[in-house]
């Protein structure tokens, strides 16, 4: 952006595109945070592996990991960054288990999950799938299963492969050495297209200097150059380019006058503040979920707001078909959940088990960390396969104790041991079933011990 058309613009009129285009951009500038970790830099801790590349991870989250917040323990991941620009990547999944439970869960630039392979969407018998990026036009190859096509140029794939308890793991890195990623080229035994231009990845923001920073829109613009714009957001784009906003244009925060720079920041501030205002009146209140934020472009409807919510609460959330995630954050009363001073039962009353197609689990966390706890048994959650070892109640329901000292010998098979402190915990229904979904079930509430 030049400095005449800084001038050109009202600080009004740059507040308010600063407003709209950050919400619009968060999620995005975030992702690419999170990428650019994973598959550019490697001296990161966090890198994976080059593009078109699988890392797997063969392990499974314990105390000791501080990285990542509110760890999923019941699927250890397999990640794969796929650059789609030269040719289509086929994902080859192998011949799974009935038992076992896995899904490949497709996240555009966007971060819109824009498809699943898996147990729920495409069965567990294997097969070769063919990702397809916006410019690619062709017939189906031999030996791929389905096309699917991505709205933009880079993409996300995130396995999760299930995992029945820690004796479970050399298991579960079997079926991870059958996941494979290939150029289409590789994958037929052709020759390989002209490579697509080298890409001089721009260092991303950190995630305090994102809240705040004009050079927000510089990320936002880069990410934009790979995401052909789709028809719903034509007037969106024209709105933003008297910023400098959009693919192909340049925003420089140096060249804007204070005024203007100002009313950026303003309207970056103002971004949070609708954020704010919803999560204290929809989210926190259980109005919004993380099923309403978290999904395709379609089930979102360009809810640009919803998008940023589930990019700041958890980004890259399964959508509600594939995962509900309902959280225990109060006990009944609405009291913030503290072990050090109250001991806590779950109960499940006889067929009212969380109602799911493939398993659900219990995870528990310490806060304000968010992060596994430690305890004698090395248990962080509780499981459906778990079930077999948990005691019933005489009428055949289920009553799980949450508290941070054992509750007796007798008990300790149902026991989910608490931090003598604040905690929170997350349930994890995936592949869950339609009471789940249209909410004939709900979670039973946590009910303090008198």
């Amino acid at each position: 952006m030049n400095a005449e058309l800084s001038h050109s613009i009202t600080s009004d009129e740059a507040r308010s595109i600063a407003k709209e285009a950050y919400i619009y951009g968060f999620p995005m500038v975030d992702s690419y945070r999170v990428q650019y970790s994973y598959f550019v830099d490697s001296a990161d801790s966090e890198y994976k592996a080059p593009w078109n590349q699988i890392r797997n991870m063969g392990r499974v989250f314990t105390p000791e990991d501080k990285t990542i917040q509110t760890p999923n323990s019941d699927t250890p991941y397999s990640m794969a960054g796929l650059d789609l620009r030269a040719e289509p990547v086929v994902l080859t999944v192998p011949e799974i288990d009935e038992s076992r439970y896995f899904s490949v869960q497709l996240i555009d630039l966007y971060t819109f999950n824009f498809h699943y392979l898996g147990s729920r969407t495409t069965g567990n018998g294997g097969g070769s799938y063919l990702i397809a990026g916006p410019g690619w036009q062709g017939e189906t190859p031999a030996g791929i299963t389905a096309v699917i096509p991505s709205a933009t140029e880079f993409v996300l794939a995130a396995y999760r492969t299930q995992l029945f308890d820690p004796a479970d793991l050399d298991n579960v890195m079997n079926v991870q050495a059958g996941y494979t990623v290939q150029p289409l080229s590789d994958f037929l035994g052709t020759p390989a297209p002209a490579p697509a231009p080298t890409v001089d990845f721009i260092t991303p923001l950190t995630a305090e200097q994102e809240r705040t920073s004009p050079a927000f829109f510089d990320i936002l613009n880069f990410v934009l150059q790979f995401c052909p714009t789709d028809p719903s957001e034509t007037d969106l784009m024209a709105r933003f380019a008297p910023l400098g906003i959009g693919a192909g244009r340049t925003f420089d925060a140096s060249s804007l006058s204070p005024e203007v720079t100002q009313a950026v920041e303003d309207g970056i501030a103002d971004a949070w503040a609708a954020f704010a205002d919803l999560e204290k009146t929809k989210v926190n209140t259980g109005e919004v979920t993380a099923g309403d934020v978290f999904g395709t472009r379609g089930f979102l409807d360009n809810n640009y707001l919803y998008r940023m919510a589930g990019a700041v609460l958890g980004i890259y959330g399964n959508s509600k078909d594939e995962a509900l995630y309902p959280a225990y954050n109060v006990d009944a009363n609405g009291t913030a959940l503290d072990a050090s001073r109250t001991r806590y039962t779950l109960r499940f009353a006889p067929g009212q088990l969380p109602p799911v197609n493939a398993f659900w689990s219990l995870t528990m966390y310490e806060m304000p960390a968010s992060l596994l706890v430690a305890n004698p048994l090395n248990r962080y959650l509780i499981n459906s396969p778990m079930l077999p070892q948990l005691q019933r109640d005489p009428d055949g329901g289920l009553t799980l104790y949450i508290q941070a000292e054992s509750p007796g010998t007798e008990k300790e098979s149902n026991w989910l041991p608490a931090p003598r402190g604040p905690f929170a915990m997350f349930m994890r229904l995936y592949w869950p079933k339609a009471e789940a979904l249209d909410g004939a079930w709900t979670q039973p509430p946590l009910e303090p011990v008198q």
